[in-house]
């Protein structure tokens, strides 16, 4: 439970407010080619949205048809049709999201833009401490993340294409949609319809955060109606993909093994799904999907300089430090903080692009998280 607390989850919310803004006080995030990326995403978008909607919009013609020869002005299950597959499509099969997914796998722009968003956090954390002992000073991050490849050893032999890359992720969502369309049909079954939503659920927050928060989620799934049910589940399941999705870049140059990221996810559980949980909301908006998503990435930045330590150059010592990273040995510290101490917010930034870079030293306590 301590991993998924409520304390937790606010500071993870926290980081987003504050991950958000010193995302948005970049200048590099209003360039050109942001601009254009992002609308050629957005068109992107609303295509493959209308292609995946085409059977929604075929049972509403075929409404409007039937409307021509029969009065549907006192009837009610047409509109109880057209909701509940709008619903499907929002809430069940998560059709925007999966729209965002495809976005991340087929263009290199989220992690060009996670690390010009990390550079922009060094500049700032060291305009903000340029008085202070460099001794006392944190480690840099983007300096040695650029230097690491985001191949691995086989993926550099046979890099996959984009079209590789959009089967995979097809492929994925294609699995989770069925599961999910196949676990809310259950749900209508007589007898076994109701225990449906809370066994799932139950399960599947037991493997993830543990016990007591899947025994509070399994108590609320005969309390909350279906409707509630089903938004609050996939909320959670969409915010844990979207938080793997924006962290790709970080994990695409530290390489953790499969049981490594496991346990480094479930260590930062609770911070994790409090800072994508609102992120993962405001993707499904029509058209600001997209932008809202490239916030996120580059706010993603920003929480990874209070969740890890800086890495070391790639060599010998990596292993070493992923080994160490697992286990989030700061988690108290950062959850302990104070507010107001959390980030310092300075305005007046003019002049950070030319702060002399300075060599990486370790972390202390007490600039861990400025």
């Amino acid at each position: 439970m301590s991993n998924f607390d409520p304390n937790a989850i606010l500071r993870g919310a926290q980081l987003t407010l504050v991950g958000a803004h010193r995302a948005l006080q970049n200048p590099e995030l209003f360039t050109t080619t942001h601009y254009r990326q992002a609308a050629i995403a957005v068109c992107a978008g609303l295509a493959i949205r209308i292609i995946l909607n085409i059977p929604i919009y075929a049972v509403k013609f075929m409404l409007l048809v039937t409307s021509l020869f029969v009065n549907l002005d006192h009837e009610t299950w047409d509109d109880k049709l057209v909701n509940g597959l709008d619903f499907i499509s929002k809430s069940v099969l998560q059709v925007p999201f999966f729209l965002m997914m495809v976005m991340s796998s087929i263009t290199p722009t989220l992690d060009n833009l996670f690390m010009d968003s990390l550079a922009w956090v060094d500049k700032t954390y060291l305009q903000k401490h340029k008085s202070d002992d460099p001794s006392t000073l944190r480690g840099l991050y983007h300096p040695t993340l650029k230097v690491y490849s985001t191949h691995g050893a086989r993926e550099r032999k046979e890099r996959r294409s984009p079209l590789d890359g959009l089967i995979s992720v097809g492929m994925k969502y294609g699995r989770r949609a069925a599961i999910s369309l196949a676990i809310y049909t259950l749900t209508f079954a007589p007898i076994v319809g109701p225990l449906v939503l809370p066994a799932a659920s139950f399960y599947t927050f037991n493997k993830a955060v543990g016990p007591v928060p899947a025994g509070i989620v399994f108590g609320l799934g005969f309390v909350l109606p279906k409707r509630y049910m089903v938004s609050f589940l996939q909320t959670y399941f969409s915010s844990r993909s979207l938080m793997s999705r924006l962290l790709e870049p970080y994990f695409s140059r530290i390489r953790f093994t499969k049981q490594q990221k496991k346990v480094w996810f479930m260590d930062r559980s609770g911070v994790l799904f409090g800072f994508s949980a609102a992120f993962a909301v405001m993707v499904k908006v029509p058209l600001l999907g997209v932008l809202i998503y490239g916030i996120a990435e580059a706010s993603t930045a920003y929480l990874i300089t209070k969740i890890t330590e800086p890495p070391p150059p790639p060599g010998s010592e990596t292993q070493v430090f992923i080994e160490n990273e697992v286990r989030w040995k700061n988690k108290h510290l950062l959850l302990n903080l104070p507010l107001d101490k959390l980030d310092e917010f300075n305005a007046r930034l003019t002049g950070a692009e030319n702060v002399t870079q300075q060599p990486s030293v370790p972390d202390t306590p007490r600039r861990r998280f400025a």
